[in-house]
């Protein structure tokens, strides 16, 4: 296993460099990693995997039921879905089927109903049907008065984000991929190599050499394509997404996803209950030129407020355990871009929206073709067999978790020793996070694998002790 942070990087080169550490990038190596026979660098410009936008979205595992028909983000989205739910299941990564309604308010939303219910079935998801005002109103007793009907979409799911991304990059690793982190790719150039040519990148930990590479840098994918190959087939444009996270309290307010009626900018403004057991607000979506502004603002949250009084009131009334915002790749295109270039040895997998996440694995599946069809016998793409299993740890509140298991606790009592009361989160948790394959960098890296500080104090009442874990848990195993 390999994973660097910090110092030199190895001068042989590989045969398959990722740029980006994401949901998608991790997806991609972890692909990769069944293929034993290559040499694979995953390489990520921050300190952790799933730092970007995979940290920051809606945490949705859709159906794809209103992607474009015929597009391959709807064919991604659709193949994906199941790959990733029957992945989840294997690996421990919480899932809710909880069902989507998107809710008509006026009658242009309602007459827009039959047209949605028509596209879903295009994109073959057959269980989807309109329902009226009554039954919208039983299923959804919170919710604002004045909804007119709802397309019912009974397969839409919420997920966890964070130990999905962490799962791939977790079994790429164990399967030999070298994960390095901190390192930002800033140029490159074709060089001559005495086993064959290959790509030399200058990152901010020196030379890398790799022999094809594959752009997966999310809101950077246009950059790295202008940077080294000078050209490019399309321009991010981020799109912030500020949201708002309700307390636990106000879980039992919503049964579903509420879902407005999508306009060219997205599915707008939703209401979801979170596998965290938390309610999400949002999001908004603002185009920007920064695309390092995840800063929330008080208009976005004023916005937000005013939508949730409508879709539902009484949520206003609970407290709020944070606010945060995330950016999406957004191009001017209405479909994924991914692109090959096999006289370059270089594949683009950009404009990869927010339904990346549920198309993360059919989206690796595909890219790996990809490669397969662009290097032809020059590398050798044969499936050496399956990865070892995962088995991640449950954040998830519909599921047990450590404190709760008389089992772990009585094999190994750091389990029930609550450190983050918020979450409920154990010093046995906090130490197998620290221990693990694809360690934290960071205490929000932490947070992200075990949900400390992250609850209703957010760190106030329990930060000084998580901290002095993340500071004193050595490379063996026992705090110092």
């Amino acid at each position: 296993m390999t994973l660097t942070t910090k110092g030199p990087l190895p001068s042989e080169p590989y045969d398959v460099t990722v740029v980006g550490a994401g949901v998608v990038g991790s997806a991609i190596a972890r692909e990769l990693a069944a293929h034993h026979r290559l040499r694979v660098a995953l390489v990520e410009a921050s300190g952790d995997v799933g730092d970007g936008t995979s940290k920051a979205n809606t945490a949705i595992l859709h159906t794809g039921f209103d992607a474009v028909p015929g597009s391959l983000e709807a064919r991604l989205v659709r193949e994906g879905q199941r790959l990733l739910a029957a992945y989840a299941a294997d690996s421990g990564i919480p899932v809710e089927p909880v069902g989507a309604l998107l809710v008509a308010w006026d009658e242009e939303q309602l007459a827009a109903l039959p047209k949605l219910l028509d596209k879903a079935r295009r994109n073959a998801y057959t269980a989807a049907r309109i329902i009226d005002a009554d039954e919208v109103r039983a299923r959804e007793p919170h919710l604002g008065p004045g909804a007119l009907g709802a397309l019912d979409v009974p397969g839409e799911s919420i997920i966890c984000p964070w130990t999905t991304t962490l799962a791939y990059a977790t079994q790429a690793v164990r399967g030999g991929v070298h994960l390095h982190l901190n390192c930002r790719v800033e140029k490159g150039n074709w060089v001559e190599y005495p086993a064959g040519g290959c790509r030399e990148l200058a990152t901010s930990r020196g030379v890398l050499r790799t022999r094809y590479l594959i752009n997966a840098a999310g809101l950077h994918t246009d950059d790295l394509d202008q940077q080294l190959l000078g050209e490019g087939k399309f321009t991010v444009t981020p799109r912030r997404g500020q949201l708002i996270v309700f307390d636990k309290l106000a879980r039992d307010l919503v049964r579903h996803i509420l879902l407005p009626v999508p306009t060219a900018l997205g599915k707008g403004v939703l209401v979801a209950p979170t596998v965290y057991g938390n309610i999400l607000l949002g999001p908004t979506a603002e185009e920007l030129d920064d695309k390092t502004a995840t800063g929330t603002t008080a208009d976005g949250i004023d916005t937000l407020r005013a939508k949730g009084r409508r879709i539902l009131p009484a949520l206003l009334d609970e407290e709020i355990t944070t606010v945060y915002a995330g950016l999406r790749a957004a191009t001017e295109h209405d479909d994924y871009q991914i692109h090959a270039s096999p006289d370059e040895r270089w594949i683009t997998v950009g404009g990869i929206r927010s339904t990346g996440l549920t198309a993360s694995m059919a989206i690796a599946a595909y890219v790996v073709d990809l490669l397969a069809d662009a290097a032809g016998p020059e590398l050798d793409l044969t499936h050496a067999g399956d990865l070892d299993p995962v088995r991640m740890p449950n954040l998830g509140e519909a599921f047990p978790r450590p404190y709760q298991r008389a089992d772990l606790i009585g094999t190994d009592p750091a389990y029930g020793s609550i450190v983050c009361h918020c979450e409920r989160v154990t010093r046995g948790e906090i130490r197998d996070a620290l221990i693990s394959t694809v360690p934290p960098g960071s205490l929000d890296g932490l947070r992200r694998r075990t949900r400390a500080r992250g609850g209703r104090c957010q760190g106030f009442y329990c930060g000084a002790a998580v901290r002095e874990l993340f500071d004193g848990w050595g490379e063996s195993g026992a705090a110092r």
